[in-house]
């Protein structure tokens, strides 16, 4: 059965629970709960954190607190019944757990290691509070160690401050707003002191300490570490200041034996000592510990013989100094004693012994020597602060240890009145003594004693230093063999006052004899009486004595034998008639010097002094005595106050008229002495004088008089020092006076009462006539005004004694009152004026109500002045502070509401002017920083602030009522509300109070919502019908939006606890402000209209707060204003155009959400819905809503941590939201300009001129004039486009990208012209020119293209389900690409397969991306179908501007054939079509449509053959012409790859597949194809035979043997052929010599007509578009296999596995001799791919790098074996060109047995060098294949061809991660060169589509890298074997030192190495030339033909074929220039 709890209430968690049973409370340790129900060992509850969840939970995991409970019942509360301070501490460790882990995650590991620190030391501070077993003084201690730490914590966690008095936290609704700012200020000060010094010693809250605070030295010797000595000795330790070159301090002695430990074994562990009373002057000081180390034993230390052992001196031995202010600074910082090491020197001299310390510190180091290493004194030092009592209460452990108080010679800074002492130090100066005869000098001991007058020696009236008990005699120390002995040892005697008067001093002096008997023979002695005559101790000074001789026999029985002598020269003046024939004659040589200093509290050495305190033997001179007194120190006055005291009244009663005056000044003197910081504490002193002992009954009498005397003189006398001396003393003056007339009034019962009253009120007038004085002209006078103001206020709690509060009241008005305004007196004295009344106002009599309503209008008079005229603002702010204090505490009080009446009336419109100023000098201040205004610091600004607070606080609805009553008119009322909404605009704008003083700002806002509620109704009753005033209403709309936007008031970013505590105690007052702002649009009516647009942006700002009821309230009022606007205007154009501009700021600055713009389309919906332009408001709210949701992806793109791409990407489509759908054409430039600052960031320098390229479009050629925009000037439109020009070429010029430059360059040309500028036209024309010749020269990396498709719900709206064709970076490859993509999008998972996405991908909540490589198909194919285009212009039109783009998949229709699979093998060609060409304004565009077209098997064959014909013909032209002489290994390994594949079986395989009558009756529809395929063929066995005739005229005598073999094997090719076509065997000229009807087949092919480059069918037969960046399956497709440029990830296969993989290869390759090959390839990686990915469908080719010809894992993959590295790197050196994708069917490089033919592998040998792979015996065929080079990398070129590209080769992307194939066959000259490799290559070198046709009559161009003159291999060349030399031509050095020459090197080879032959082969028949326009030789246009990058070598000319005269004139004169550049 539960039951209700009765006292188990409240329980902290002391075990988890983790709710594991029906109903269960799941609870963390350390929690707390409130318990409501029980039933047997369980409760039922909440927790604290969750209030809202109740649960039970085990009884036996509680432990029950003590609590109290109110309210009981269902909604009763309870608060634990703790210390409040235990509470905090409780709640601030639990809210700082979580942010100390968060400190270790963000590697801020200093403070973290600090705050676990300091939360230990709280748990443990925590914990002794609890245990309850404290002191009120160490509770208090406790909680101020409490309060520093947590302060400390909440500073540096950015933790709200926490205002505090004395320790508690304060309750802001028990204070006035002025003292909780000041709380503030003092916590946050003593923030700032624990943060520099955590628990400092500072001043208590509320204490004002005047007094400076003592340091004290704590010193403790741990050991004396030395092994030579074996005596006893003293170690003496002093302060010493070198300064002043003194000792301040009594000595400390330590007793210690031979060992080093302490003679008394009580000592052990205690010798130490407290140097006490040093002040911070002192601290400044040049101190030093100084050690005197005195031995205890034989005279000599080394020799025994020098006196007997029994016998012991004390011999001075070594000393030690630390100098203090090199410790101090670790002193200070470590609270505990530290350890130091003092080194012993000795004296090497001991005549200079007193000065040893001296010359240590000097470092004089010729006088003093360390005699071991091991000698030191360790000691520990502690650095104490504060007062003797605190010291004991705060270190109870050090005074446990036998402490010796060591004080100050001398008086300290403050002198105690407690602090009794008599102590007389004397200091043994020197003595000088005569030989006597002697030979040596003696050893001289001093023997003092101090005698009584009568004889008695007095016993302990001797300390050697502290720490040792006082003895009778004292023995000095002995100097060996010295006459003149200097001591310098300090005594202290300690005699006791009753025996001071008649003691003295006798010091004997004996020789110490170091013979065997070692005697110590008195021979004189001295005396020095302690008192003199006139009753005044020995004085302060040196004095030097007279030595009496006597001897051992002399006796001292009799003292007064020699105490009638003079004992010094002052004695013997005093004296002169002394007999000779005395006992003691003097000695006159021989003399003795001691100095004296008394530090005594009773004993004075002042005459004067003395001669007042017995005046009454002397009466006749206590007009002088009393005159001497001001002269007296005020050490000796302080020592006798109270005698002075008395006897001062005495002698006023004596004679009051005769002495009166004097006895006054004197009075003063005193009084005004006590002022001194040195004496303040003998204040309470004279209180208790006052008090207790003092009985001048008829004091008050003279007194007055006196004073009032003074005053009445002060308006004539020019000296006036007397008078500011009385003022000053008035507050004892009046002590005096009511203390004695209280004595007078016991003694008479009250008489004269009436008599004292009109004397007090005389009194007053003078004080009034004083100071109503005009003090302008006379200084004197403005000090004596200033002197009583600054008294004044102290005696008004005396005259309460004797008056009534009102009387008080009433003299202090009159006195306040008398005071002249601020007009007529200066600013000093304003000062005084007002610190007046602010102690007036801080006194107790202002406590009393009765006093305040008389006192109150005058000092709010005084302040309303000083305000008005601005002066002494931060006072007058104190005053006010004070005032409103005392109100607040008094606020039961019925009177108080008459007060604030008056304050209201008097203050309010003063203090919102003040405000409005002191803001506004803020303001300017900020704007101009550096000199300190203190009127326009936040401090001035916070003072104000918190008192206007304090009194709209204080201010109820009567106040409001009687307030808005009394103004006279509208206008005054409109003036007030327009201050006081502007100061309360500026209190929230200006953050006066700081970011982390939560409790001022919540109060604030408080205050400011309640006075807004009283005054918005007297708004809307006077400023709304026909008085209507804009200004009011505006001023109050931006008030109450900025009131709700206030950081404070948002409280979804605080904690819950934070947010509870608010709720609960303000509610949430943005929603209060929100209705209040609503309901005042709502009461406007028709005057809204005028808000609109203005109000939009702000009301907007309100709708974006995140609190649902806020936006709920105002997001109707959007719905108004359209309406409004629509009754006006009949549109709601502007509301429209100002909501669209504001929310783009907006949500940028981070407002908004989701949910906000959920609501807003749900509401404006809902309100549009029923009005009549419902269409255009549906279309408004929507258009608004799609903005916003672009809006927000944006912000989130920029806010996180995104990359460039997503940046960009978001940008560009919120761009065009802008452009398209909303045309915000101001909007869309500025993101405009954000894209440009993205791309520019990002390096995008192409993209960036694009962008900026968007807004200079949108600018005319006009001279409009434009305003100032963005960072644009105010300039013309003309101006604006030509700057923007000029910037966009710069960064088309910076992205290489001078074909887009140039068009630019031509239209600023067209401009600079039609205005004669021809200066900025010659710099634009050779800008123009400069990028002509950087496009020549400049070295330009074609980039490669990667379709991305995101599919998923959880990518950005922009990015959502669509798929981009992205524009990679330089040299990036996909997986590079893919990489990039994947870590954008970290959450996305890369998707296997290139199909598209079915809709369950679509729609899942989750990231997907769709990667491959894509080729680009160019639009300017007429450009690239040029023959005479160099190459690197065709290169750029193959990348750029380019829009569609096609992906090349193979797959198999039907069964697949076994035995020849090429017949199955189609290609589905998918071409994408992009919104807008690239590259644009962004790297990646959205694909805006797809077309799919599927290419048969026979098409593709077609294809291949036809490219690589085109490929031939292209080479074979150029060696026809000349334009590559010499070297013809690119022609060999080209015809070589041909035939050898054609004859083992290449071609064949397509006959097979094809010509088969099968596959005829089954494709009936192919007939026109397989003709075409068999025309092919035939040509290509024409245009070889052209080619091996062209090679037999060029080949070197040494390649006869290759050249042989190529044409058997030619043979073999057309015999094989010979079955299909009977008329082959005639065809070859290189065989036959005769021609066939197809011999002419080069010159019959005419252009293609445009209408077959569209695709229409998807059985066309070309592709036309796909211009030679296309790629080629070997056997089976004309394109390659784009699943290549699919990036895989994991071993998911797709169509064939590594199995058929090998298959395909071994159809390709029937001869044995290839399989090697064929694994190298399939194998180089165990990842499966698709068939495509094999040689034989050789995959699509990568962009050209700097080295293409090697896979994909030589091009800087992690893969490639180190040993191949070197040969990687040697190879990136070397140019080469674009790879042609290749077929099986042509291998670049037949294999003898496994290895390349001799001269490849010369070559290559040669080529390589020191890095030869190939050479290595140990490298698999598999891993030499990895390197494959340029024949034509090593061409030098010496024509007049410009420096080219080190290009990149046609685009191969394999399949992830298989590499493209290592021998794939590299282009020569045009890109289709076979390669070197280790392993066979692919066959068939598809794809290259050139024209090579050139006209007739003019020879082709030589300025391309076609033109090469030959070069060739030197035989001198040492190799290694099995290679040998092999000479292929004459010239063979000039290449190799190409090679390791410097690049610019040019050669240039003579004429004669070309070997001519005098027969030409037959040439291909040319096509006709076309001067202009060059026709299209084929439907794919031509491939680029890739330039190394070399120096422009000599102009060659070139044998002309005959041609027109006057063209080729201008043409040969063209090509001359160009050369001679």
């Amino acid at each position: 059965m539960w039951t209700p709890t009765e006292e188990e209430k409240y329980g902290v968690v002391i075990c988890s629970f983790r709710g594991s049973v029906p109903q269960g409370l799941v609870l963390e340790i350390g929690e707390t709960v409130q318990i409501l129900e029980k039933c047997e060992g369980w409760y039922r509850g909440v927790s604290t954190k969750k209030p809202n969840v109740k649960g039970i939970f085990p009884a036996n995991y509680i432990h029950l607190k003590k609590a109290i409970v109110s309210n009981r019942g269902q909604y009763e509360t309870v608060v634990p019944l703790e210390d409040s301070i235990v509470t905090e501490v409780t709640a601030t460790l639990q809210e700082w757990a979580s942010l100390w882990k968060q400190l270790y995650v963000k590697h801020k590991v200093d403070l973290f290691y600090k705050l676990r620190h300091v939360m230990n030391e709280l748990i443990d501070l925590r914990r002794q509070l609890l245990s309850g077993h404290l002191t009120q003084d160490q509770v208090r201690e406790v909680k101020r160690h409490i309060t520093v730490r947590l302060d400390w914590g909440n500073e540096h966690l950015g933790l709200d401050l926490v205002p505090r008095k004395d320790f508690e936290v304060v309750d802001s609704d028990q204070i006035s707003v002025s003292d909780l700012y000041k709380m503030h200020l003092s916590s946050r000060q003593s923030v700032q002191q624990s943060t520099s010094q955590v628990d400092t010693m500072r001043p208590r809250h509320g204490e004002t300490c005047r007094m400076p605070v003592p340091h004290h030295f704590f010193l403790s010797l741990k050991s004396f570490t030395y092994n030579t000595i074996g005596e006893d000795t003293d170690v003496f330790f002093s302060l010493y200041d070198m300064r002043e070159g003194k000792q301040i301090s009594e000595r400390f002695l330590v007793r210690l034996n031979k060992n080093g430990g302490p003679r008394n074994p009580e000592k052990i562990e205690r010798m130490c000592a407290l140097f006490t009373d040093l002040s911070s002057k002192d601290m400044k000081r040049d101190l030093y510990i100084v050690a005197h180390v005195i031995r205890i034993g034989r005279m000599l230390l080394n020799d025994s013989k020098k006196g007997p052992p029994h016998l012991h001196y004390r011999r001075p031995y070594g000393c030690a100094v630390l100098s203090i202010l090199d410790v101090l600074q670790s002193l200070t910082e470590v609270k505990e004693e530290k350890d130091f090491v003092l080194k012993v020197y000795t004296c090497n001299n001991e005549s200079e012994w007193s000065q040893i310390h001296e010359n240590i510190i000097r470092k004089s180091s010729a006088k003093y020597s360390a005699p071991s290493a091991s000698h030191g004194l360790i000691i520990s030092l502690q650095l104490l602060r504060g007062d003797m009592e605190q010291i004991r209460r705060e270190n109870p452990m050090i005074f446990n240890r036998g402490l010796a108080i060591t004080r100050k010679l001398g008086f300290p800074d403050v002198i105690m009145p407690g602090d009794i002492r008599n102590d007389l130090y004397l200091t043994l100066e020197k003595g000088d003594f005569e030989r006597g005869g002697k030979s040596v000098q003696k050893n001289i001991e001093v023997t003092m004693y101090v005698l009584y007058a009568d004889g008695e020696i007095l016993k302990d009236c001797i300390s050697l230093g502290s720490g040792e008990p006082n003895r009778s005699s004292y023995h000095s120390f002995v100097l060996y063999h010295s006459n003149s002995p200097r001591w310098g040892e300090i005594i202290k005697l300690p005699i006791p006052i009753d025996r001071f008067r008649g003691s003295h001093l006798r010091f004997e002096f004996r020789h110490c004899s170091t013979k065997d008997k070692g005697e110590k023979k008195l021979f004189g002695f001295a005396f020095s009486p302690l008192m003199r005559d006139d009753g005044t101790t020995l004085s302060d000074d040196i004095h030097e004595l007279y030595v009496y001789k006597c001897d051992e026999n002399s006796t001292f029985n009799n003292h007064a034998l020699y105490l009638g002598l003079p004992c010094c020269k002052e004695d013997y003046n005093g004296c002169p008639n002394i007999p000779s024939s005395l006992i003691f004659q003097r000695s006159t040589k021989e003399s003795f010097f001691i100095s004296t200093q008394l530090s005594s509290t009773k004993l004075t050495q002042n005459v004067d002094l003395l001669a007042l305190l017995k005046w009454k033997a002397f009466p006749d001179r206590i007009m002088d005595v009393l005159g001497r007194l001001r002269h007296v120190s005020g050490e000796e006055i302080v020592k006798f106050l109270q005698d002075i005291l008395d006897t001062l009244f005495v002698i006023l009663d004596d004679n009051t008229e005769k002495y009166g005056l004097l006895v006054f000044q004197s009075l003063v003197f005193i009084i005004n002495l006590l002022r001194d910081i040195k004496y303040f504490h003998f204040r309470p002193v004279m209180d208790t004088y006052i008090q207790k002992h003092f009985a001048g009954a008829l004091a008050y009498k003279e007194l007055i008089r006196c004073l009032k005397w003074y005053m009445d003189c002060s308006a004539e006398l020019i000296r006036q020092d007397h008078i500011q001396e009385a003022m000053r003393a008035l507050e004892y003056l009046f002590k005096f006076i009511v203390q004695s007339r209280i004595l007078y009034s016991r003694a008479t019962c009250g008489m004269e009462e009436e008599q004292f009253r009109s004397s007090i009120q005389e009194l007053f007038q003078s004080i009034r006539f004083v100071l109503s004085l005009d003090s302008r002209n006379s200084e004197t006078l403005l000090f004596t005004q200033a002197a009583l103001l600054n008294s004044f206020p102290t005696i008004f709690d005396e005259l309460l004694q004797m008056f009534t509060v009102q009387e008080v009241a009433e003299f202090v008005r009159g006195t306040l009152g008398s005071m002249p305004s601020t007009v007529h007196i200066g600013q000093s004295m304003d000062v005084v004026k007002l610190q007046s009344i602010a102690r007036t106002v801080d006194s107790r009599l202002f406590s009393f109500s009765e006093s305040r309503r008389i006192l109150l209008p005058v000092v709010l008079h005084h302040i309303h002045l000083h305000l008005r005229q601005q002066k002494e603002l931060l006072i007058c702010s104190g005053i006010l502070g004070s005032i409103f204090s005392i109100v607040k505490t008094s606020s039961l009080e019925a009177d108080v509401m008459e007060e604030v009446e008056m304050m209201v009336e008097s203050l309010l419109d003063v203090l919102l002017q003040t405000l409005l100023t002191i803001m506004s000098k803020s303001h300017a201040q900020e704007a101009v920083r550096g000199q300190r205004c203190p009127q326009c610091t936040a401090e001035i600004t916070g003072e104000y602030v918190s008192c206007l607070l304090s009194l709209l606080r204080q201010m109820c609805d009567t106040h409001f009522q009687h307030l808005l009553d009394n103004f006279q008119s509208k206008d005054e009322l409109k003036e007030f509300l327009l201050k006081i909404f502007c100061v309360f605009r500026n209190l929230m704008k200006m953050s006066v109070f700081p970011r982390d003083w939560m409790v001022m700002r919540l109060l604030t806002s408080n205050i400011i919502v309640t006075t807004v509620q009283y005054l918005s109704s007297a708004l809307h009753k006077n400023f709304t019908e026909t008085d209507f005033d804009f200004k009011v209403w505006n001023s109050y709309f931006s008030l109450a939006v900025l009131f709700i936007n206030q950081p404070s008031l948002q409280l979804e970013i605080i904690t819950s606890v934070k947010r509870k505590k608010i709720l609960d105690k303000y509610g949430d007052m943005r929603v209060m402000m929100a209705y209040e702002l609503f309901s005042m649009w709502q009461n406007l009516g028709e005057h809204k209209i005028h808000f609109i647009p203005g109000m939009i942006g702000p009301f907007l700002g309100v709708t974006l707060v995140p609190q649902p009821e806020v936006r709920n309230i105002m997001i109707p009022i959007f719905h108004d204003m359209m309406d409004w606007e629509q009754r006006k205007n009949g549109n709601f154009k502007q509301v429209e155009a100002e909501l669209i501009d504001k929310l783009d700021s907006m949500v940028s600055e981070g407002k908004g959400d989701e949910s906000y713009r959920e609501l807003f389309s749900l509401l404006l919906l809902e309100k549009v819905e029923q009005e009549t332009w419902r269409e255009t408001g549906i279309s408004f709210v929507t258009s608004v809503t799609r903005l916003m949701e672009r809006l927000l992806d944006y912000r989130d793109c920029m806010k996180g941590e995104e990359t460039e791409n997503k940046k960009i990407g978001c940008t560009v489509n919120l761009m065009n939201f802008y452009k398209s759908e909303i045309n915000k054409e101001e909007m869309y430039i500025r993101y405009i300009h954000k894209l440009c600052d993205m791309h520019l960031q990002a390096e995008n320098y192409t993209e960036a001129a694009f962008t900026l390229l968007l807004y200079c479009e949108l600018l005319q050629w006009e001279d409009r004039p434009l305003r100032e925009f963005l960072h644009y000037p105010s300039q013309t439109e003309w101006q604006r486009k030509e700057g923007l020009c000029r910037k966009i070429i710069h960064y088309f010029n910076k992205g290489k990208s001078w074909e887009f430059g140039i068009p630019l360059c031509r239209e600023l040309a067209c401009q600079y012209e039609s205005l004669y500028d021809y200066q900025s036209l010659s710099w634009i024309r050779k800008m123009e020119a400069s990028y002509y010749d950087n496009i020549m020269e400049q070295q330009r990396l074609e980039p490669e293209f990667f379709r991305v498709g995101f599919y998923g719900r959880k990518f950005p709206f922009f990015l959502r389900n669509k798929e981009y064709v992205c524009r990679g970076h330089d040299y990036e490859r996909l997986e590079a690409f893919q990489q990039r993509m994947l870590s954008e999008f970290p959450q996305a998972v890369a998707m296997q397969h290139p199909n598209h996405p079915d809709d369950a991908i679509l729609q899942c909540d989750a990231q997907y991306l769709q990667i491959y490589a894509v080729t680009p198909i160019p639009d300017y194919v007429d450009v690239l179908q040029m023959d005479r285009v160099p190459d690197r212009v065709k290169s750029f039109y193959r990348v750029n501007n380019v829009r569609k783009f096609r992906y090349d998949r193979p797959f198999h229709k039907g069964p697949k054939d076994k035995e020849n699979e090429f017949k199955s093998l189609w290609i589905e060609r998918t071409t994408l079509t992009l919104t807008h060409s690239l590259p644009g304004i962004s790297r990646w565009f959205e694909v805006e449509r797809r077309e799919l077209v599927e290419v048969s098997p026979l098409e593709n064959a077609i294809q291949v053959v036809e490219n690589k014909n085109q490929e031939l013909r292209s080479l074979i032209s150029q060696y026809q012409h000349k334009q590559v002489h010499g070297n013809i290994n690119l022609l060999s390994m080209c015809l070589n790859g041909v035939i050898d594949a054609a004859v083992n079986g290449g071609i064949a395989r397509y006959q097979e597949a094809f010509f088969d009558k099968d596959y005829i009756n089954k494709h009936p529809g192919d007939a026109e194809k397989i003709t075409q395929l068999k025309e092919l063929m035939q040509e290509q066995v024409h245009v070889l035979g052209v080619g091996l005739a062209v090679h037999e005229k060029f080949v070197h005598p040494e390649m006869r043997p290759l050249h042989k073999k190529l044409i058997d094997q030619f043979q073999m090719m057309r015999a094989s052929l010979y079955h299909e076509f009977p008329g082959l065997d005639k065809l070859s000229p290189a065989c036959s010599g005769t021609s066939t009807p197809r011999g002419n087949v080069l010159a019959s092919h005419s252009p293609m007509s445009p209408e077959s480059i569209k695709m229409t069918h998807r059985h066309s037969p070309m592709n036309l578009m796909g211009t030679g960046r296309h790629s080629s399956s070997s056997l089976s497709s004309h394109a390659s296999s784009e699943a290549g440029n699919m990036v895989m990830l994991g071993d998911g296969s797709m169509g064939d596995a590594p199995e058929d993989l090998y298959h395909h290869m071994q159809l390709a390759y029937p001869n044995p001799r290839y399989q090697g090959s064929v694994t190298n390839v399939s194998v180089l990686s165990s990842s499966q791919a698709s068939p495509s990915s094999s040689s034989l469908s050789s995959t699509h080719s990568a962009p050209s790098q700097m080295i293409t010809s090697a896979p994909s894992s030589a091009r800087g993959s992690p893969s490639l074996p180190d040993k191949y590295r070197h040969a990687r790197e040697m190879m990136l050196l070397l140019p080469t060109y674009r790879d042609r994708p290749s077929s099986a069917m042509y291998p670049a490089a037949i294999l003898e047995n496994g290895q390349p033919p001799n001269f490849q592998r010369a070559l290559f040998q040669q080529v390589v060098g020191a890095c030869k792979p190939c050479s290595d015996p140990n490298l698999s065929v598999a891993e030499k294949g990895h390197y494959s080079l340029h024949f034509d990398a090593f061409h030098h070129p010496l024509g007049d061809t410009p420096p080219a590209l080190p290009a990149r080769t046609l685009r191969k992307s394999p399949l992830h991660p298989i590499p493209a194939s290592p021998t794939s066959p590299q282009s020569g000259l045009d890109g289709s060169n076979s390669t070197l490799s280790g392993s066979a290559s692919s066959g068939v070198s598809s794809l290259s589509e050139s024209n090579f046709g050139h006209s007739s009559e003019v020879p082709p161009r030589t300025d391309t890298m076609d033109s090469m003159p030959s070069q060739a291999w030197n035989a001198d060349e040492d190799l290694e074997p099995p290679y040998l030399p092999v000479h292929y031509s004459l010239s063979e050095s000039a290449v190799l030192d190409s090679i390791k020459a410097q690049p610019c090197r040019s050669h240039s080879a003579p004429g004669c190495v070309i070997p001519q032959d005098p027969m030409d082969p037959p040439a291909l028949p040319p096509k006709p030339y076309h001067p202009r326009l060059p026709a299209l030789e084929h439907d794919e246009g031509v491939l680029l033909r890739e330039e190394t990058e070399r120096p422009r070598g000599l102009h060659r000319k070139a044998s002309l074929p005959p041609g027109s005269a006057k063209e080729e004139q201008a043409r040969m004169a063209w090509e001359h220039g160009r050369g001679e550049q």
